[in-house]
């Protein structure tokens, strides 16, 4: 796993998501950490938009699970908020996994995962606030030869 971090703006988002995004592949899973507001869902939204979605993605929190699919999009995405998930026998109704069979996982609080979770998954951590956001991601080996930000 290799770590990269990058301090950026609002107006860097949707850029660094749609570079992102571009890269995406079916079994590709996402996990976007950081505080309320932090900015997780614009990084999601740019994510989606690079993979046509048109109009802007509704936040998932209170459906937990927005799934996006052809011809709305190129790649099936299921962009996950998890912020309101309390106990981990509720990931199992989710059916997670399902969405990786032709698709890619977007999720935010990836922390209520608890021991669960993907060992090729990309983890970006976002901290900071306004122009002094710092990206960080933990770029495993599987997303290391597309990695797209150098």
């Amino acid at each position: 796993m290799t770590g990269f971090s990058v301090r950026y703006d609002l107006a860097d988002a949707e850029r660094i998501g749609a570079a992102i995004g571009a890269i995406l592949r079916p079994g590709d899973v996402v996990l976007l950490s950081g505080d309320l507001g932090a900015g997780k869902t614009t990084l999601a939204r740019a994510m989606l938009k690079t993979r046509g979605l048109a109009g802007e993605a509704p936040s998932p929190t209170f459906a937990i699970v927005q799934p996006y699919a052809p011809p709305e999009v190129d790649l099936p995405v299921a962009h996950v908020d998890l912020y309101r998930i309390d106990d981990e026998e509720e990931l199992m109704e989710l059916g997670l996994d399902d969405y990786l069979y032709d698709g890619a996982l977007l999720i935010e609080w990836p922390e209520r995962l608890g021991g669960e979770g993907w060992p090729d998954a990309l983890s970006l951590r976002i901290s900071g606030e306004g122009s002094a956001r710092v990206l960080t991601a933990d770029v495993p080996a599987a997303w290391g030869a597309r990695w797209p930000l150098r």
